[in-house]
């Protein structure tokens, strides 16, 4: 985490990480309010201070007005300091390549065999659509573009890898949450959020309240002002919720289907740990995702994240893309980040080791299913018929079936 004192003893580093994160910070200015704000800070102290040992009540009112204008310059210099200082972002590792958008990711592995077709594979809206599993069209019009309905066979599909991926991390230690869906502008602030996102975020008009974008929001801010106890860590926190977005962008190849949308579900990876476990947590994470991806049998890859594809709380972020033979291509199903400090510093959430020193705790934010894992799962699974078999790991969820056909109750029901 970039603190105000390490900005001040590493100016120029400071420069050239926001330089390389694309963000325009006067640093030069920053570190000017920060020292004029230490500098009447210290004089706001000494006047009361002094104000303790006056007898004279004349001299004792000229200080205490004296008192009394600092303090306000000292707050204006905080709100200017802390303005700035919530549009920082955090520092990069080692190693983070540089690049502007996902195109410049740098792929590490490819993992399972793509499939082979004697036929055009067919993209998951269109598969959905003539299987009567996933209706787009009247989830807008019900909702708008951007939401759909899963129905029959479909929504069994997605419930059955929620339930499997919540069984695979209960296994593991991690403690199932169901956290609000809605929480405070602080709570988005402090993950890291805000400002950097807030276009991405939808608001209750009128309220301090917004939908959350992911679980990350409600989980990270479950220990808001805490100070855990070192032998209580890892925490190990995973929560299955609806999440909502804005998710701007221009139609095209990319946006088509259900695959960036305004509503989906997700279940998420949280840990709380200390500083020295945080790489080790956020590779045990992704070893999470990938065993998923395998146990389902998706061809995947798994990229480093460039920096302009990493968000401004991020110090290290992997990604797992699932294979799509209807588009061709691989697309982002996971992230994993290590947001080291950066979100304990903004919540003030530390942990006491057993000498009784206090620091700041680390947090890993990782996805481990979403929607678009079945988006994936329709196009590798499709067959010439228009079926689409089922991964074998999610029959003891999906009541018998093993194959999902379509049914011409459905196929009328769409049409």
């Amino acid at each position: 985490m970039i603190t105000n004192t390490y900005i001040q003893t590493h100016i120029e580093e400071t420069k050239e990480l926001l330089k390389r994160r694309k963000i325009n910070i006067d640093v030069n200015e920053f570190v000017n309010i920060c020292q004029k704000y230490g500098t009447k800070l210290k004089m706001l102290d000494d006047l009361r201070h002094r104000q303790k040992s006056i007898q004279d009540i004349t001299k004792a009112k000229q200080n205490k007005e004296e008192i009394r204008k600092i303090k306000v310059e000292v707050n204006e210099l905080f709100e200017k300091k802390e303005k700035i200082f919530q549009c920082l972002p955090n520092n990069l590792a080692e190693h983070t390549p540089d690049g502007n958008s996902d195109k410049d990711n740098k792929e590490l592995r490819k993992v399972g065999l793509l499939p082979e077709f004697s036929f055009t594979p067919k993209t998951h809206d269109s598969i959905g659509s003539l299987l009567g599993i996933l209706d787009l069209k009247r989830g807008a019009k019900v909702s708008g573009n951007g939401f759909y309905y899963w129905l029959g066979d479909g929504a069994i599909l997605v419930n059955a890898l929620y339930r499997l991926a919540e069984d695979m991390l209960i296994t593991k230690g991690f403690e199932l949450v169901l956290p609000p869906v809605f929480a405070k502008e602080r709570t988005f602030y402090g993950t890291g959020y805000f400002p950097f996102a807030v276009k991405e975020n939808y608001k209750i008009e009128g309220k301090d309240l917004y939908p959350i974008g992911t679980s990350e929001q409600t989980l990270v801010a479950l220990h808001d002002n805490e100070i855990l106890q070192s032998e209580d860590l890892p925490r190990c926190y995973t929560a299955y919720t609806p999440c909502f977005r804005i998710e701007a962008g221009s139609a095209g190849k990319k946006t088509r289907g259900a695959f960036r949308v305004h509503q989906f579900h997700k279940i998420e990876q949280i840990i709380f740990c200390e500083p020295k476990d945080s790489e080790n947590w956020h590779q045990r994470c992704l070893e999470n995702c990938e065993e998923l991806m395998a146990k389902l049998c998706i061809p995947y890859r798994v990229v480093r994240v460039c920096v302009g594809d990493m968000g401004a709380p991020g110090f290290k972020k992997y990604d797992v893309e699932a294979w799509f033979p209807g588009y061709g291509e691989y697309r982002e199903t996971h992230s994993d980040t290590n947001l080291t400090d950066f979100q304990a510093y903004r919540f003030n959430i530390k942990y006491q080791s057993n000498d009784g020193k206090k620091a700041y705790l680390h947090t890993i934010s990782s996805t481990m299913a979403t929607d678009r894992i079945v988006l994936a799962i329709l196009e590798n699974f499709q067959q010439e018929d228009g079926s689409v078999l089922i991964p074998k790991a999610l029959w003891p969820y999906t009541y018998g079936k093993k194959v999902v056909k379509k049914e011409q109750w459905k196929q009328s029901r769409l049409e």
